[in-house]
């Protein structure tokens, strides 16, 4: 069997992923969690060479019958962070106790599908309280919300006309999705807004703030712009995320289907499938990117990949709806993996305690620590 090392193992997970896996590594992933789920006793090795060597004779030993690819993701999370790789040092171990955090005092829970709607005149409607069906009406577009939470905007008369902007806004710990009248799919973030008119014109304009998936309803006649940060993405139909926080160093644009031409001020870009533009102050680039990665939080997932603390703690701060507080020096280690953004806030803490990072709940606040 190939040596186990930190690089093998990520690549191994992406192919699963993607279910581009062979048998064997099916297996072998399979075996790592029941290896890990059956034995208290797993790993309490104090260097690197014997963990790893306790570690390739129990998959040696263990390795068995296929099981559905998908009841192993779930379940392999509900046993601990043997997923998370992290920095350079020993990664497969037990999920520590956290004496630091009154988990029982402070069971912080994920975000949901929360947002507030903005009509035109003003007035506000909480998405998150108002029932399914029809929530308003604007000018011959009727505006639902439907059985499966998403907010759905239909021309119902040919005169329809705008009658100004209206804006969704979801808090901190919110995300929810929006079907705009030209049937362009957008899934909002956390701490997001979308600006948009009722009824588009010759152009398709919106305004974004925080992060949004977009999937742009196809229209050539029509382009689809979205303004964010000082940057305006231009499309005709398309698949990309922006990221343009206010509190990230750069805005970022990353494209999964289509073409996309991002400007900045006078200079511009265009990328293709696998790209990301990338707007720091005047300055525009482009990179290749893991795409999956990027849009990440939109299929229920924390990515990273070589990812700092402040940045995971800054995705933590939006979803659970927490203020960040440092104690000392930042750990500069890089983390490697996913989580599930349905954990309550307790178990993503565990994980990241795994790399000598610890923690205190102080009602809303976070206090971390590192040494």
């Amino acid at each position: 069997m190939k040596d186990i090392d930190k690089q093998y193992f990520k690549e191994m997970m992406a192919r699963y992923r993607r279910g581009e896996a062979s048998a064997e590594e099916r297996r072998l992933l399979e075996s790592f969690y029941e290896a890990f789920d059956a034995n208290e006793e797993l790993v309490t090795a104090d260097n690197e060479i014997a963990l790893n060597q306790q570690l390739k004779q129990r998959i040696d030993a263990r390795i068995e019958a296929e099981r559905p690819v998908r009841r192993l993701w779930i379940r392999w999370w509900a046993a601990a962070a043997i997923l998370l790789l992290i920095g350079t040092g020993i990664w497969y171990v037990r999920m520590p106790e956290i004496s630091q955090l009154a988990l029982a005092k402070n069971k912080i829970e994920p975000g949901g599908n929360r947002a507030t709607l903005q009509l035109a005149n003003g007035s506000k409607i909480d998405l998150t309280a108002v029932g399914n069906g029809l929530i308003a009406q604007q000018a011959g577009v009727s505006i639902q919300k439907n059985a499966k939470g998403l907010l759905v905007y239909t021309i119902a008369s040919p005169t329809a006309g705008s009658v100004g902007d209206n804006t969704i806004s979801t808090p901190l710990g919110g995300q929810y999705e929006v079907v705009l009248p030209d049937g362009t799919k957008v899934m909002l973030n956390a701490a997001s807004s979308l600006t948009y008119p009722l009824v588009f014109g010759a152009e398709r304009k919106v305004t974004l703030t925080g992060e949004a998936y977009f999937e742009v309803a196809k229209d050539k006649a029509h382009p689809f712009k979205v303004s964010s940060a000082g940057q305006t993405v231009t499309v005709l139909g398309t698949h990309f995320n922006i990221n343009a926080y206010a509190d990230e160093a750069s805005v970022k644009t990353t494209l999964l289907e289509g073409s996309v031409e991002v400007a900045g001020g006078a200079v511009k870009e265009r990328i293709v499938p696998g790209e990301q533009a990338m707007m720091q102050g005047t300055d525009l680039s482009k990179r290749t990117v893991d795409v999956d990665k990027e849009v990440a939080w939109k299929n229920g997932l924390f990515a990273f990949d070589g990812d700092d603390l402040k940045t995971i703690l800054r995705q933590v701060a939006r979803w659970y709806n927490v203020e960040i507080v440092y104690d000392g020096a930042v750990s500069t280690e890089k983390f490697y993996g996913e989580i599930p953004r349905e954990s309550k806030l307790a178990d993503v803490l565990k994980i990241l305690e795994l790399n000598n990072v610890h923690f205190t709940i102080e009602g809303r606040r976070l206090l971390v620590s590192t040494n």
